[in-house]
């Protein structure tokens, strides 16, 4: 199983690449391949509205999108995770999303994992679920295996000594069951 981790956090170290960190640890101790994409350390761009990947299958532009959309169809899991800002996802990860539109129909049958962190309660951080599952909602036979959320944390490494982080390496143990 390939498990290819999204993270779109603009700090590295933070508390949801912590967790994403947790998630691949268990994975890999379950026998699982398992790879990490920093969105902050790659040239993507938003997407332009031009619809010059219709039928091309991928994007116009030459940045480093089209490399993450190949290796998400490739995945048999993909975790996506971010910080919550202002009750939404990071903008690196909502322009990831935007720039599967070349071959978002070929994202199919895979297992999700939702990773969200914030100093903020539980609550107000379900709030950012929204745009992560109408991404999902797009993807055929796809559907979302656990949800993390790391809440009242703000500081990097806060996330450390809670019950997200046991949960988070079991979801990943259990990436077979």
């Amino acid at each position: 199983m390939k498990v290819l981790a999204v993270c779109g956090s603009p700090r590295k170290g933070g508390n949801s690449d912590i967790l994403t960190d947790e998630v691949l640890r268990g994975a890999a101790e379950a026998g699982a391949e398992t790879e990490k994409i920093y969105l902050q350390n790659i040239a993507l761009s938003p997407c332009m509205a031009c619809y010059g990947c219709r039928g091309k299958g991928r994007c116009v532009q030459p940045d480093d999108g089209d490399t993450v959309l190949e290796k998400m169809i490739a995945s048999d899991a993909i975790v996506l995770s971010s910080p919550v800002y202002f009750y939404s996802i990071s903008a690196q990860m909502k322009m990831m999303i935007d720039r599967t539109l070349p071959r978002y129909m070929e994202i199919r049958n895979k297992e999700f994992i939702f990773i969200l962190t914030a100093a903020a309660s539980k609550n107000e951080i379900e709030r950012a679920l929204e745009p992560l599952y109408g991404f999902i909602d797009c993807l055929p036979g796809s559907h979302v295996r656990a949800i993390i959320l790391g809440d009242g944390v703000y500081q990097k490494g806060d996330v450390k000594n809670t019950k997200s982080m046991k949960e988070a390496h079991k979801v990943g143990e259990n990436i077979y069951a």
